[in-house]
């Protein structure tokens, strides 16, 4: 039998050939995978038999990857990817005859690492026509090396994502509220790619600037399932909600008037937040709770270098708008980089403290450490490959070492203290956090006994880990 085909009796117990694919999420956030789900469908209206393992709450059971003739592994972020590298040895043994393809941001990102590696095809971008022309060009017995580009941007025709093959949702991250009560969390994307060209993200090299919608009606249909399935809440995956807020309104819009009671998120630029600031009573209206924007700094020479097209006094307006219109705002922070100090350190946990969002921050986002990618735009800016080593495949990224040895020792053990008491109260690990910065600093460390940490807000239960490095219980899975 080819290796590439599993036999599957039917109920006239005649046997029929199958081609069988393997789809595999390393690490999505803790939420059901819309990158998994959607190709999944694809690939089955194609004919092919599918199997989805999400290596955040299954392992890789020799069952599901026996037989498997093409095994495709999303690598949509660099934890996903490291601990995709980590599997692949284990993945070969259990499915020694599968081609193996890698698609996603990191794909293409990393093609000589991965291509070193063993994977055959690599695909990034709107990938997944070219992911079922693949499973097809395999079935049919071809297995000539991979000749199309790895980066196609052409907008896809999705179908209703198919998510029978993933855990419940209720084994999934799950939304904590103000009042304790909690709510099962839904995952979609309506948009993939960014309009915006921010020099450390990791879609700027993929994208180049375009983004690509999800039709409306797909997105519903997949709402639709997903609140079947439990779900109270939509967590929108986009890179940016409103790269295209005509679309993003009409999927709200329709989703409203289908499930008045469900909640949403979504990620929005500050850019966006305070040029479309006419449209945040609309999002409260359809239920919107909070906004994650990657502020990523308070410091505007920090932010011209990441072309983040906001400044401090910005971010500040913004949050302010969030909450005139009773939209929780959650910032995130890429707080040590080449050109972190010490004191400017301080100013941000300050700024934290004046603008009353620690219960807002999840503390490992204060020991986040800038990662430099292959293509990141951070290569274009003037000097900076003179502050960086060369690429090393084990970091997946360009390594650096700051110039103040201190700097990267605080970072070090700020990380080990969030990471340890990750289930502590967001104000015991902040007290903690302002102390070692201020030693850091050799400065006197002012009193936190009357400070305001401000009010907890509605957030998901997994931390924000999409830039750290794998944790040891990540690796488990294989």
């Amino acid at each position: 039998m080819n290796d590439y085909f599993a036999v599957d009796w039917g109920e006239t117990g005649t046997a029929s050939a199958a081609f069988k694919v393997v789809l595999i999420n390393p690490y999505e956030l803790g939420r059901q995978s819309f990158n998994l789900a959607a190709p999944a469908a694809l690939l089955k209206a194609a004919g092919c038999e599918v199997a989805c393992l999400d290596l955040t709450l299954q392992k890789l059971e020799p069952d599901t990857l026996r037989d498997a003739g093409l095994v495709a592994i999303h690598l949509g972020m660099h934890t996903a990817t490291r601990i995709a590298i980590a599997a692949l040895p284990k993945i070969r043994e259990l499915a020694p005859g599968a081609h193996l393809a890698m698609y996603g941001l990191y794909a293409p990102m990393n093609a000589d690492l991965l291509r070193g590696l063993g994977v055959h095809t690599l695909l990034g971008g709107e990938s997944e026509p070219d992911l079922v022309a693949l499973a097809e060009r395999l079935r049919d017995g071809d297995i000539s090396a991979q000749a199309t580009p790895m980066v196609q941007l052409a907008q896809v025709k999705f179908l209703p994502p198919d998510r029978s093959g993933l855990p419940k949702l209720t084994r999934y991250a799950h939304l904590n509220l103000p009042d304790g009560g909690k709510k099962i969390v839904g995952f979609t994307e309506t948009t993939r790619g960014c309009k915006h060209l921010c020099r450390h993200c990791p879609v700027v090299p993929v994208y180049q600037g375009k983004f690509r919608t999800v039709q409306v009606d797909v997105v519903l249909a997949d709402i639709e399932q997903q609140v079947v399935a439990g779900a109270q809440h939509i967590s929108f995956g986009d890179p940016d909600f409103f790269n295209g807020p005509t679309h993003a309104l009409r999927v709200l819009e329709a989703m409203q008037l289908r499930f008045p009671n469900l909640s949403f998120d979504a990620t929005i630029k500050i850019q966006h937040l305070l040029d479309h600031a006419d449209l945040l009573p609309q999002l409260r209206g359809y239920g919107c709770l909070f906004i994650t924007s990657a502020v990523e700094s308070v410091d505007d020479a920090v932010l011209e270098y990441l072309d983040k097209n906001h400044t401090r006094a910005g971010f500040e307006r913004a949050l302010g708008l969030c909450r005139a219109n009773g939209i929780f705002l959650a910032p995130t922070f890429v707080p040590f980089s080449p050109w972190t100090t010490l004191t400017g350190y301080i100013d941000l946990l300050g700024e934290l403290l004046r603008l009353k969002l620690v219960q807002a921050v999840p503390p490992v986002q204060l020991a986040i450490r800038l990662l430099v990618p292959q293509g990141s735009y951070l290569l274009q800016l003037p000097g900076f490959i003179d502050q960086i080593g060369a690429f090393d495949p084990a970091l997946l990224g360009y390594p650096w070492r700051h110039a103040d040895p201190r700097v990267d020792a605080l970072q070090q053990q700020v990380m080990s203290t969030a990471m340890q008491l990750e289930n502590a109260p967001r104000s015991q690990v902040f007290r903690a956090i302002w102390q070692f910065a201020h030693d850091a600093a050799g400065l006197p460390a002012p009193t936190l006994e009357h400070a305001d940490f401000g009010a907890t807000i509605a957030h998901l239960s997994e931390p924000w880990y999409c830039c750290a490095e794998p944790t040891d219980q990540q690796l488990q899975s294989f």
